[in-house]
């Protein structure tokens, strides 16, 4: 199920594009992996409705982005925070967190830690764009 989801989410995402109208954008990089990718998201009285994203990444990475975008719709960048904190100790191998059934197909990166930033690089840049942060590095 892991692998194929992910191939899956990889080679058709279905949130790739840019969000219309953005009111926030990030950019990410993860220079170890080559990953670069740009987070669109439309916020609209406190609630996200649409997220996007584009760029260049490894099938994690594009897998991660993709099904980041379709849950984080129709939740508060407060939630968003609390999804991405859930989501990074279940790659990270903090024990079995509490995250949708679609991000627990991420759960076997934690047997490979050098793909933990792969995983999570649309999440750090997503966060970053609903703060009106600064483009963000794994480095």
């Amino acid at each position: 199920l892991y692998l194929e989801m992910v191939t899956d989410h990889a080679k058709n995402p279905r949130h790739r594009g840019k969000a219309e109208p953005c009111t926030h954008i990030g950019t990410g990089n993860n220079p170890l992996c080559g990953d670069k990718i740009v987070v669109t998201a439309s916020v609209n009285d406190g609630i996200i409705e649409h997220v996007k994203f584009d760029g260049e990444g490894c099938a994690i990475s594009t897998a991660s982005a993709d099904l980041m975008a379709e849950i984080l719709v129709g939740k508060t960048p407060d939630e968003a925070t609390s999804l991405f904190t859930g989501f990074h100790e279940l790659v990270a191998g903090k024990g079995n967190i509490d995250v949708p059934k679609k991000l627990a197909v991420f759960s076997g990166v934690r047997e490979f830690p050098m793909r933990v930033k792969c995983a999570t690089l649309a999440w750090h840049t997503v966060l970053s764009a609903l703060e009106q942060g600064n483009e963000v590095s794994t480095e």
